[in-house]
């Protein structure tokens, strides 16, 4: 076994993988670049060496410093995580070069499994069943326009070496093709130094399943069951699942025979998974080999109690699998959900910023992965995920229950983030009846996200919380003052509770051991034990407990979270909103006329000049940001009168790009 490995990547994956090497008592190597000098992963290592300026392409992917480092530490073998150099089969290739062993598959597997295009010959060669496409490499927008047109509409553009939904658009024109052939080869230049672009037959309402195998040198592969990854955005999986609701015995046998299959035909070693999209009769096509650790391993880890890490490690050393495919057991279910630092009102456009508070949930069933701590920093270099939330349980309800209760404590100040979309897809009930697409967000969200409203559910929850939080706070206040119990914290309090500028008459007293709380007229028993500055409010409400995230705001002000919803309630004396309707409210500057970024990040082109004519929908400007292009497109028809930036310009949120007449 080896004594030291140094891991090629990272964040929550470097951190993840450091726990299970220090388990087997293996020293660990850290490498980092000039933005994460002050990283989790560099702080958890033994060891950790610098290999570059903050630019991915400077650092992770700086091949020559990376093995240099090895060389420098004694390190014996490489964990390349997933993403960066996880894929590369150069990078394998010099490692062993250099006496290093590359933890993943043989590099002759990596690069023709990584190769979409190989991957898919070799597959149905193999006789494993694919999708309809085109397997030729593209350049030439008309000769994609054709191809995209025998095929038939909708179509899918894919970057040969492609994976995260990055270099990939889905084009259901002409147009679209000749604009997304451009913009994937782009962002897959920019991501993978590879612009190879393919086409074939986009697969409408599919489902998005996986089958995670294993390898060995001697041969012996076996399949961990699948991981259903179906809720996906822009292409990049938000939660996974194991097993999927979906599959029957039969398919789910099928496809981790296939995936075998496939497996044997490049003698693969180590883990990889076999992915596939299924339609609603359960037809299956391939979709591409992943010659690495998936992002979303732990829910595979979670039902059969396998350390996916460890096993490749082993492998890596020359052991065989210790387990053959009837050692490997099912049980209970496991669902992850991704944290990102994201605005999910903006589009999802990444955020950036410093981690002021972070305090994850934790309990039975919780797993966080994570690669951030409280004080942290998240910035436009790299990939914005800031942990993997893993709720697990004996059945779908258990682990739903628990990754619910879980997202509504997961408590995150400082930037925008994931935490309330998550909890309100969560709590759709078609992804509770296991009746979801790779199409689900969008139809659930045709909009746009915007946090569900209403005056039951969620909002009666925060309504509560806002009431019984200003009681603590004035039972505090008499506490400091030396009052008595009932003068007058012992008698009911009358409020105004205004939730995002609606009045709710709201009346509390004790009773009890907790208080009795009317809303509009309608009134609950609850408890609370909440202590005024702890971020999260716990209140029972007929046995059944809910968290509320919950900060104080100025002008007797809170903001609350709970079920996906976000609210900023004012605790008022009772009248109160009554002299608030009658002020003039404010208006908001007008900005119609201007192109303002939406994100931080580079302005890497504007596409129209001053004084031309556009149509609403063409696009403007590209701001990169986070390893992502960002096509900003015009709202509506107009003519350009100014230029406000240049490309090549570090945007600002909200910067002016350019103006119109």
């Amino acid at each position: 076994m080896f004594k030291k490995i140094l891991i090629a990547n990272r964040g929550e994956i470097a951190c993840r993988i450091m726990r299970t090497a220090r388990r087997m008592g293996i020293a660990t190597v850290a490498i980092y670049s000039d933005a994460d000098e002050e990283a989790l992963h560099v702080r958890m290592a033994d060891e950790a060496v610098r290999v570059g300026p903050a630019p991915s392409v400077d650092s992770y992917l700086n091949l020559a410093r990376i093995i240099e480092a090895c060389r420098a530490t004694g390190a014996e073998a490489v964990h390349p995580g997933y993403g960066f150099l996880s894929e590369n089969p150069v990078f394998a290739r010099e490692l062993a070069k250099a006496g290093v062993v590359f933890i993943g598959p043989q590099p002759d597997a990596i690069a023709a499994m990584g190769d979409k295009i190989e991957s898919k010959r070799l597959a149905r060669a193999a006789g494993v069943s694919s999708v309809p496409g085109h397997l030729d490499v593209i350049s030439e927008a008309e000769t994609a326009v054709a191809i995209a047109r025998e095929i038939g509409y909708p179509v899918i553009i894919k970057a040969a070496a492609g994976g995260g939904g990055k270099g990939m658009r889905i084009a259901g024109s002409d147009a679209a093709v000749r604009e997304g052939l451009s913009s994937a080869a782009s962002e897959a230049r920019s991501s993978f130094a590879d612009d190879r672009i393919f086409i074939e037959k986009y697969i409408e309402q599919p489902r998005h399943i996986e089958i995670q195998i294993l390898g060995d040198n001697e041969g012996n592969i076996v399949h961990l069951g699948e991981r259903e990854c179906s809720i996906q955005r822009r292409h990049q999986k938000v939660l996974e699942e194991a097993p999927s609701p979906f599959l029957d015995p039969e398919t789910r046998e099928a496809m981790a025979g296939q995936a075998m299959a496939l497996a044997r035909a490049v003698d693969y070693r180590s883990a990889g998974t076999v992915e596939f999209i299924v339609d609603r009769r359960r037809n299956f096509y391939f979709l591409e080999m992943n010659t690495r650790l998936q992002v979303e391993h732990p829910v595979t880890e979670a039902v059969t109690g396998l350390d996916l890490v460890e096993l490749m490690i082993r492998v890596a050393a020359g052991e065989p699998l210790p387990i053959a495919q009837h050692d490997v057991q099912f049980a209970g279910w496991a669902i992850e959900a991704r944290i990102y630092a994201e605005d999910p009102t903006r589009n999802f456009l990444p955020s950036i910023g410093r981690l002021v508070r972070y305090r994850p949930p934790k309990g039975d069933g919780l797993r966080v992965d994570t690669g951030v701590y409280e004080g942290a920093e998240i910035g436009v270099h790299y990939d914005p995920l800031i942990a993997k939330l893993i709720a697990c349980g004996g059945d779908r309800s258990t682990a739903l229950d628990r990754l619910r209760a879980a997202l509504d404590e997961y408590y995150i100040r400082g930037l925008q983030h994931n935490v309330a979309f998550l909890a309100a897809v969560v709590a759709k009930p078609r992804f509770r009846s296991g009746l979801i697409s790779t199409s689900f967000l969008a139809e659930e969200f045709p909009g746009g996200f915007a946090a569900p409203c209403g005056s039951v559910g969620p909002d009666e929850v925060i309504l509560l919380a806002a009431a019984l939080a200003r009681r603590r706070l004035s039972e505090r206040e008499a506490a400091i003052n030396g009052k008595l119990a009932g003068t007058p914290t012992g008698l009911a309090e009358d409020y105004t509770i205004l939730l995002d500028g609606r009045p709710h008459p709201v009346s509390v007293r004790p009773e009890g051991s907790g208080y009795r709380v009317e809303i509009d007229g309608k009134a609950r028993l609850a408890t609370t034990d909440w202590q005024p500055g702890h971020p999260l409010l716990h209140v029972r409400i007929d046995r059944h407990v809910s968290a509320v995230q919950i900060e104080r705001l100025p002008g007797a002000g809170f903001r609350l979270v709970h079920g996906g919803v976000i609210r900023q309630a004012r605790v008022l004396p009772p009248r109160a909103a009554e002299l608030l309707a009658l002020m003039p409210e404010k208006k908001r500057p007008d900005t119609s006329r201007l192109l303002l970024s939406p994100m931080p990040g580079l302005l890497s082109a504007i596409t129209v000049s001053v004084g031309q004519e556009v149509k609403a929908g063409e696009p403007l400007a590209i701001v990169e940001a986070m390893k992502m292009e960002n096509v900003l497109r015009a709202e509506r028809d107009g003519r350009i009168a100014k230029l406000r930036a240049t490309p090549g310009d570090s945007l600002a949120v909200d910067q002016v790009i350019l103006e119109f007449e």
